[in-house]
């Protein structure tokens, strides 16, 4: 089913049986097995399913990113298909979502948003929070899914949703990867088949880090994989971060018992890649 306004969202969404529990998965669209993965698990824990499909152009830094961000509604609802024919398609218009104006809220996500891709794109999490916090009021789902390939916006949503007080759990899903460890992206089929297979360096480089990781000190780590990418012909490391998992703060020194995770953003050519990976 594919529902292009608030109104026929409201009125799907009003013959929501009692017991019955509703899952979300926002998107952007140009669909793929990752997001597929994220469908499949909110299909195994809930009774209906709504995916929007919506290219959110206030989390947008770059105007030619957004100009050259696939859409692809029809490839999209034919992939979604093959999963179930059960599944609540929302795919709105920027008009139907801000109306007159396109305005990005302003949130206070406590340093979150502020290390990482909140460093390299300003205001772009608060691009992010407007358009969730919007979805989740007018879905008002049980649960939301979210990949861990965005990592840190999964967790400053999960921020977000506590700042907001709304009554949805939102769920991390582990990252899908292509068959050479290439982290699932709609950016993927911006890259030439050369950039592709070269790209497989990134999580291969990832791993690596963990295992030292293991042995050696965080700034011995990143100093390495920084290394890596200096000799590397074809792909420009913008950034190698190690956090604290939870809070995303920069590591200083080890410590026990805290959830570690190294975050790279690497542009191969003009097509920026993110990914990340738990070191312990």
């Amino acid at each position: 089913m594919l529902l292009r306004t608030k109104k026929e969202l409201e009125s799907f969404l009003s013959l929501k049986k009692e017991n019955e529990d509703i899952g979300l998965v926002p998107t952007m669209g140009a669909l793929h097995q990752g997001h597929l993965s994220l469908v499949s698990a909110a299909l195994s824990e809930n009774k209906k399913v709504v995916i929007s499909i919506f290219v959110n152009p206030t989390q947008f830094n770059n105007t030619e990113d957004l100009r050259k961000y696939p859409q692809t509604l029809e490839a999209d609802i034919d992939l979604l298909s093959t999963i179930s024919n059960e599944l609540v398609v929302f795919a709105p218009s920027t008009e139907e979502i801000y109306a007159d104006e396109v305005k990005t809220k302003s949130y206070q996500f406590h340093g979150l948003d502020k290390v990482m891709e909140g460093e390299f794109r300003e205001d772009h999490f608060n691009g992010v929070g407007t358009i969730v916090e919007m979805l989740l009021r007018l879905v008002k789902p049980d649960s939301a899914y979210f990949g861990e390939k965005d990592f840190q916006q999964l967790q400053i949503i999960r921020k977000m949703v506590e700042l907001q007080q709304l009554p949805v759990e939102i769920i991390g899903c582990p990252i899908v990867r292509e068959p050479n460890g290439l982290a699932m992206s709609s950016r993927n089929e911006r890259l030439s088949k050369t950039l592709r297979k070269e790209a497989s360096f990134i999580y291969e480089t990832l791993q690596n880090a963990k295992e030292k990781f293991g042995t050696n000190s965080a700034q011995e780590v990143i100093k390495w994989v920084q290394k890596k990418f200096e000799n590397h012909q074809l792909l420009n490391l913008e950034y190698i971060e190690i956090t604290d998992a939870d809070t995303l703060t920069p590591i200083q020194k080890k410590q026990k018992n805290v959830k570690y995770r190294a975050f790279v953003a690497v542009y191969a050519d003009d097509v920026r890649l993110i990914d990340n990976i738990a070191l312990n």
